[in-house]
């Protein structure tokens, strides 16, 4: 797997959310709305799924993958995609959603509406590990997603997603046990989790919690045949969270440099496929 080029069309991504890349009247827009527990992001691209634009709000509007705040959900998205329509020139008609996997079908039906009330089309849903993937491209292996709420997981065999399975344990959890250890509140719990400086100090506060989402992992996918782990998802921008996965499942694990905005850009390049 070519991480420099995954590192470039991130880093390209990450760029869009300070600056937006200029857009012709009638180029076909490619747009991915990601509904997560720690924030709402939504990703603009061109035809030729390059980021054109990026933009993202911090909510607690959604718990372990499903929208418990209706109308603040919508209001977020609206506000987002009213802030990309400004910056690009254009009207966002269409959009690409996911759901963590195994999501049932009346929640899906939710997260649709919650798109669909900012005024946007929803024309395909899918679950946030295979959105993953139209970035990583993998043939082979087991793709993690951990964001705020869920740690979600594909196995991919040649090319297709072979099983699919999500549970309740995500970053939330992290800054849970943060704001426990240090006696801080659960913002603040969330702040200290992003400093670079305190990487090393977190990660051995937060050990533990890895180390379940590592046997999630280990449990869904004993008996098969796994080459590799790739992480992506918010959670695992935490530096050297891999290692301590790779230690606990027995399997080489790798992620991107920004983890973070694989998934909102494998969304938006699944609009409308």
């Amino acid at each position: 797997m070519d991480f420099t080029a995954i590192d470039q069309k991130i880093s390209d991504l990450e760029n869009c959310i300070a600056t937006t890349v200029p857009v012709t009247a009638d180029e076909p827009l490619l747009v991915g709305v990601d509904l997560g527990t720690a924030y709402i992001v939504v990703v603009v691209l061109n035809g030729s799924r390059e980021p054109l634009a990026c933009a993202m709000e911090f909510a607690q509007v959604i718990k372990d993958g499903l929208v418990v705040d209706y109308i603040g959900a919508t209001q977020i998205v609206r506000r987002l995609v009213g802030q990309l329509e400004e910056r690009l020139g254009r009207s966002l008609e269409k959009a690409a959603i996911a759901v963590p996997p195994g999501t049932g079908e009346k929640d899906c039906k939710t997260h649709g509406y919650v798109v669909e009330g900012a005024g946007l089309e929803v024309v395909t849903v899918l679950d946030e590990p295979t959105a993953a993937n139209a970035v990583l491209g993998v043939r082979n292996g087991v793709i993690v997603d951990i964001g705020g709420g869920t740690t979600g997981l594909s196995v991919i065999e040649d090319g297709q997603v072979v099983y699919v399975a999500d549970e309740a344990t995500g970053g939330t959890h992290l800054s849970l046990v943060l704001a426990g250890n240090y006696r801080i509140s659960f913002e603040e719990a969330e702040e200290l989790k992003k400093n670079r400086e305190r990487q090393g100090e977190i990660l051995s506060v937060v050990r533990p919690v890895i180390q379940k989402m590592a046997s999630i992992v280990k449990r869904h996918i004993e008996g098969r045949d796994i080459s590799a782990i790739y992480l992506v998802g918010g959670t695992c921008c935490l530096k050297d969270m891999e290692k301590v996965m790779e230690k606990e499942t027995g399997i080489p694990v790798y992620k991107p440099a920004n983890p973070f905005l694989v998934t909102p850009m494998g969304i938006a390049m699944n609009c409308g496929v």
